[in-house]
């Protein structure tokens, strides 16, 4: 093979110069147009004007399209070409012998490579979902086997990850399914969004069920659903014939035939697209059927019906997106318990539309439907300004209790100071006045030098002094032994305390496991299908008697503890 392509490049090297030789010694005289050379078929060609043509040997490969140049490979070029064909021919037949003979070396291992090659890809998705987890700060919630869905602190992925990229701020929201909250009817003003949170937790749903980490706090948790139906956006179609309410019509009976206790469904703008009294009535039924089916699911509203039948419903709960009716702006946080007002004319007279054409429009709406949306924007409102209040008296509650734990902490330094001034006045107090017998004895001695009484009196003073030392030592240590008294009393009582909650949890967990295995007890029933755990051989329960279960494998039988099996398939009724 090394010896082919060196053959090629020479030929290669010969074309070039006899080409560039042909071309210099046409062109100097005279034969060649202005351009001189081009390429056709991937060849370099000389331009020749048209009239020289039969002066030069070669093959004409094309002319131009007014037929004054012609396109002629020069002779030596054509024949250092055709060697060069050749050349390539035998490269080609090289190459596909190598392949061939490679083929066969690895064929042995095809089995082998395949293998390999699942693992790598394998190993590329997992590496995937790391990287994919570590730009979202994406975690693994607590997977459940009861129904819930336990959402806190939930990132819509995508936006999150355009919001970073921009600096912005994203909004994180919570949400709470379980089989008491069922179903959520979320409510609010356009743009509020709405339609990003029911997006947020289809998407979240999604990349949990596909093994992804999703971006979520820690103590979140969720299971998994059978199914998870969703209808977002208006997919209204020309070619099919379909307008907005006959796509959702479509949808709905889809719904309705798939949905059931193990079915996440999530609507946006529910009902919407017919006559608000007509398409609201039959959005009631159809959220009727979900709720008697048991599904959960997430659905937005401007209905007041459906707003009504979620706040009297058991297991249908309301909620709204928060709106700052002053500034008139969404703040993008969901609101569990409370319907939300649409703010209509609201949001009308913040984009521009006169007043006098609002104040038309609310002429022409009931007067009791104005009053309760009215009302709604009112409790929102009170319920922006009691979170605020709150929030404010929150904070005003921390700067107090840090402001007095550092006035204790003050107080507590100088009265520590003022008892350190009051020992040493009273150990100044107390050498002062022994200075002052010292001086009364050295004066004396000066007047009557009585070494004999001096000595005396000296020591009833020393032996006065050592007398209140010993006392206040003895007080001390007394003082001692009472505080370390009260702190082994005090340890002994903690520990007696460890102790007694130890022995009720143990009681409580021997409780627990006693009625597991009543319960273990009563769902095993002769001929169920068992195993040993840890185990792959299946036997037939024959006996349970004493917590022991009697198993029959065929050839033989076992007795095991009723602890050390599980279930793998029920007796059939009638066996």
């Amino acid at each position: 093979m090394s010896q082919l392509r060196k053959s090629i490049l020479q030929v290669q090297e010969k074309i070039d110069t006899s080409f560039s030789a042909d071309l210099s010694r046409y062109s100097s005289q005279g034969y060649l147009d202005e351009i001189r050379e081009s390429v056709i078929e991937n060849k370099r060609v000389l331009a020749v004007t048209a009239m020289y043509k039969k002066r030069i040997r070669g093959m004409v490969l094309g002319h131009s399209k007014t037929g004054s140049i012609v396109f002629i490979q020069p002779e030596n070029t054509l024949t250092y070409s055709r060697e060069l064909n050749t050349l390539e021919y035998e490269e080609k037949q090289e190459i596909n012998r190598i392949l061939k003979e490679l083929t066969d070396r690895i064929r042995p291992f095809s089995t082998l490579l395949s293998d390999y090659q699942e693992l790598l890809s394998d190993i590329d998705l997992v590496s995937a979902k790391v990287k994919l987890a570590e730009v979202l700060q994406a975690v693994l919630p607590k997977i459940t086997r009861k129904r819930e869905l336990d959402l806190r602190q939930a990132y819509h992925p995508l936006l999150l990850l355009n919001n970073n990229r921009a600096g912005k701020k994203t909004f994180p929201q919570d949400i709470h399914l379980h089989p008491q909250n069922r179903i959520i009817v979320i409510s609010g003003p356009n743009a509020g969004g709405k339609s990003i949170t029911l997006k947020t937790i289809g998407l979240l749903q999604v990349m949990l069920q596909s093994g992804l980490f999703v971006p979520v706090h820690p103590y979140s948790r969720m299971c998994f659903f059978n199914s998870i139906l969703s209808d977002i956006g208006d997919n209204q179609s020309i070619e099919n014939h379909l307008s907005t309410y006959s796509y959702r019509l479509k949808n709905m009976q889809y719904f309705l035939k798939k949905c059931d206790q193990n079915t996440l469904f999530l609507i946006d703008e529910f009902g919407t697209g017919s006559d608000p009294e007509l398409g609201g009535a039959l959005a009631e039924t159809f959220l009727e059927v979900f709720y008697e089916r048991e599904s959960f699911g997430v659905i937005t509203t401007h209905y007041a019906n459906l707003k009504k039948m979620a706040n009297e419903t058991e297991g249908i709960s309301n909620a709204n997106m928060h709106f700052d009716s002053k500034r008139m702006e969404p703040e993008f946080k969901l609101q569990m318990g409370e319907a939300g007002s649409s703010f209509t004319f609201e949001v009308a007279a913040k984009n521009g539309i006169p007043y006098r054409l609002i104040n038309r429009s609310k002429k022409k709406v009931e007067r009791g439907k104005i009053r309760f949306d009215r009302s709604i924007a009112k409790l929102q409102q009170q319920r922006s300004e009691l979170a605020k209040t709150t929030k404010e008296l929150r904070q005003e509650k921390i700067k107090t209790t840090e402001h007095k734990e550092l006035l204790d902490d003050k107080s507590q330094r100088v009265q520590q100071k003022l008892e350190d001034f009051q020992e040493l006045y009273d150990s100044n107090q107390q050498l002062i006045h022994l200075g002052r017998k010292l001086d009364k004895l050295c004066a004396a001695y000066f007047h009557n030098p009585n070494k004999k009484q001096l000595v005396t009196e000296i020591l009833k003073i020393v032996g006065i002094e050592n007398a209140k030392r010993d006392q206040k030592n003895k007080a001390a240590q007394q003082k001692e032994k009472q505080r370390l008294q009260s702190v082994f009393k005090e340890a002994e009582q903690k520990i007696e305390k460890i102790r007694k909650e130890k022995k009720k949890k143990e009681l409580k967990e021997r409780a627990e496991k006693k009625e597991q295995e009543k319960k273990k007890l009563a769902s095993y029933a002769p001929g169920d299908r068992v195993r040993i755990e840890g185990g792959a051989a299946v036997g037939t329960l024959e006996r349970i008697k004493k917590g022991k279960a009697l198993i029959n494998y065929g050839s033989f039988t076992t007795e095991v503890i009723l602890e050390q099996i599980e279930l793998v398939q029920k007796a059939k009724k009638g066996e």
